[in-house]
């Protein structure tokens, strides 16, 4: 929503005023002018500078009205007595006037009284609550939520990147737990939702285009059928922002990138022959993970290093290096930096420690100025390496993977990156790539978003972090690229930091999880809660076949496990169908007398394979079905290989006629059910022992990916 050059002007020449005077808040008039010139709409109001001049204004207004303290030193009002609700009359509008200005001068004696703002009384509607923060890693977020004790005590408040779309301020409406009050309950009716939106939209576009605006509240704002009126504004600056972080362009990312990951030649600063040492280690992976491009061995003396000629310096190698891999002492990185930087090397794999993490934090900043200078992307430092399994190439001294897939891993925790290695490993989960990002000095998570974009050999890209370097900038490139490939992250401290300093309502509720988890969902960002859910969702997605609609079946031989699966359908979103009259028939043709159809379909636990054949054959060709999730039970007359086995012909005989959909199993018996799950996935059916959880988190997240990419329709 952009705002013609009067309304910028207007905004402008406020602002300028209140930075001339060393302020870091605007008063009650000023903030009134801000919200005219971009259409947010007040109450009627005016400010008196006597208890005569009050009454007058407040006679003009109508009584009742509202008073309030002006003063750019009192940012709260009412904790300063400076408020004073529902005058009635012209002698109440007198009185009022002085106490006010009394509890003022007692609550700050130094504050530069204006006077008292004198205004309209809002009554009935909703009260809700609309405001702007700024984050240190997203930047400018606008934020909704009701008013009174639902926003203070529960923090249900919802947040979206600034600006924000008319869309995107609608979705904000439905965002927050008590969304059904919005919409009218118990006689009430429901609010005007475009006048809502509107001025959520008005407010993001105003901290968008101002920058020095760092908070602001309308607190309450009052929501009718026929409108929305700001009762209170409060706006804080900030006129010297935090700097930007450098960002470069995309076609400058991902042509670095591709240099890195796709590599011809790899230099390994600080190579050894000497076994136990990382250099060795790196060397060996190289050679012994296949690498097929050139490998060139860093070393001060040494002639050469397990059959590969060495050289003191990058600089002495006599051909063009894509990467270099360093495995040499925090001490010696900055000289080496600016030799590959010389060598006009495109990357820089940092795997030392004892930077930033250690507290060297100058140390860190000295690598980040010479890799700038030189135009060198850092990974790292305090790494692990990476792999990139299309090229065997394995730049790391982690053991050598060679199982070739189609998901991309990353970790900012060296610990997470083995954790993400084994399971990988043990699953035999396909990877095309495991990256570890450590400190970040400089390579993110959207750098490795640009790259994987845009990489023919990845089909879905999981990512643990513990925080975003440019969380605005990470945003974007998820939102562009959570359309084409399912994006998963498993932000780590959850529930560490908590509400922030603040000196608005907005800000002091702006919990740093609640903005990541909002800006998450805006961006098309499939959020993992559990490492375990991380690894799952990046092994199972991909064998999913995309949804076609949101009607969901449960076929299961045991009632507990239907109820525990229905539960978890619940948790994750997925919509169970409401069985049709035709189709509940249908399903009883196969299943006993004492089972049940509707849904979940129970065809009980003493059922041959046949029961199991024909019921998920039937759930399979039906079109108003659109996903099957399987509970079996572990029973004599029906083995567990026997149902896998089983289950797989059935999908293939179904996807051999054209009808594809994602099925999931949950298995419940003895030790042979591992067995039978491991078949089953192997076969393109996500299935888990001991779980009715997990299968079901997988096909959720399937579902979100595709509602987010706009596949199928919202539940």
């Amino acid at each position: 929503m952009k705002q013609d050059h009067a309304a910028h002007a207007a905004v402008r020449k406020i602002l300028d005023q209140a930075k001339a005077s060393g302020r870091d808040s605007l008063t009650a008039p000023e903030a009134r002018g801000v919200c005219e010139a971009y259409g947010i709409v007040i109450p009627k109001e005016g400010v008196a500078k006597t208890a005569e001049e009050g009454a007058a204004l407040a006679a003009s207004i109508g009584f009742p009205v509202v008073m309030k303290i002006v003063s750019p030193q009192i940012l709260h009002k009412t904790e300063a007595g400076g408020v004073i609700v529902g005058v009635k009359s012209a002698d109440a509008a007198r009185e009022a006037f002085s106490t006010i200005t009394a509890n003022a001068r007692k609550y700050d004696p130094k504050a530069d009284i204006h006077g008292v703002q004198v205004q309209q009384m809002l009554t009935g509607g909703q009260e809700v609550i609309i405001g702007a923060v700024t984050d240190p890693a997203f930047g400018k977020l606008v934020a909704f939520g009701l008013g009174g004790v639902l926003v203070e005590v529960l923090k249900d408040i919802t947040f979206r990147l600034a600006p924000a779309t008319n869309e995107e301020a609608l979705s904000m409406l439905d965002g927050i737990a008590a969304a059904e009050i919005l919409r009218g309950v118990r006689g009430a009716k429901p609010v005007d939702r475009a006048a809502l939106s509107g001025m959520i939209e008005r407010v993001s576009a105003l901290v968008a285009d101002f920058p020095e605006i760092s908070e602001m509240d309308l607190n309450p704002v009052f929501a009718t059928d026929k409108g929305a009126t700001a009762a209170d504004v409060r706006i804080v600056l900030d006129f010297k922002p935090a700097p930007a972080r450098p960002r470069p362009q995309h076609d400058q990312v991902v042509a670095a990138m591709n240099r890195i990951m796709k590599p011809k030649a790899v230099a390994v600063i600080g190579a050894s022959a000497e076994n136990g040492k990382i250099g060795n280690s790196v060397m060996k992976n190289l050679i012994n993970g296949g690498y097929q491009g050139a490998i060139y061995p860093i070393h001060p003396s040494a002639e050469e290093i397990m059959g590969k000629k060495a050289y003191k310096s990058v600089k002495d190698v006599p051909a063009d290096i894509d990467v270099a891999v360093f495995a040499i002492p925090a001490k010696f990185v900055a000289q080496a930096l600016k030799e590959v930087g010389e060598k006009k090397i495109a990357g820089a794999i940092l795997i030392p420690s004892g930077f930033a993490e250690t507290g060297n934090v100058a140390g860190q900043q000295e690598l980040v100025e010479i890799g700038q200078k030189y135009g060198v992307r850092l990974m790292g430092p305090n790494i692990y390496g990476f792999y990139y399994t299309p090229s065997n190439l394995c730049a790391t001294f982690c053991t050598a993977y060679d199982v070739k897939g189609k998901a991309a891993l990353s970790s900012q925790s060296g610990g997470i990156g083995m954790a993400i290695i084994g399971f990988s490993r043990s699953a035999k989960m396909g990877v095309s790539a495991i990256v570890g990002l450590g400190n970040k000095s400089d390579i993110d998570e959207d750098d490795l978003l640009a790259f994987f974009e845009q990489d023919d050999n990845t089909q879905i890209i999981a990512q643990h972090l513990e925080d975003l370097k440019d969380g605005r900038a990470f945003a974007e490139v998820a939102k562009r690229v959570s359309k084409k490939k399912p994006v998963v992250v498993l932000k780590a401290g959850r529930t560490s930091m908590g509400a922030r300093a603040a000196s608005s309502h907005t800000g002091a509720l702006a919990g740093n999880d609640k903005i990541y988890e909002d800006v998450f969902k805006q961006s098309g960002v499939i959020r993992a809660r559990t490492l375990r859910d991380l690894l799952e969702f990046a092994r199972g997605i991909p064998v999913l076949p995309t949804p076609k609609g949101n009607n969901v079946v449960i076929i299961t031989g045991a009632g507990g496990s239907g109820v525990l699966l229905s539960d978890a359908c619940v948790d994750n979103g997925l919509s169970l169908m409401s069985m049709p009259p035709d189709l509940d028939a249908a399903f009883r043709k196969f299943i006993p007398p004492f089972g049940a159809a509707g849904n979940p379909v129970d065809i009980t636990g003493g059922e041959p394979p046949s029961t199991y054949q024909n019921t998920v054959r039937l759930g399979l060709s039906d079109p108003r079905i659109h996903a099957l999730i399987l509970g079996y039970w572990h029973t004599i007359i029906t083995p567990p290989m026997v149902f896998a086995k089983l289950m797989v012909e059935v999908v293939e005989e179904m996807k051999a006629k054209g009808i594809e959909k994602p099925v999931v199993a949950s298995l419940a018996g003895d030790v042979e059910v591992e067995q039978a799950a491991e078949y089953l996935y192997q076969h393109g059916i996500p299935a888990y022992a001991y779980s009715t959880e997990i299968p079901v988190a997988v096909l959720g997240a399937k579902y979100k990916w595709a509602r987010g990419a706009g596949l199928i329709p919202p539940n």
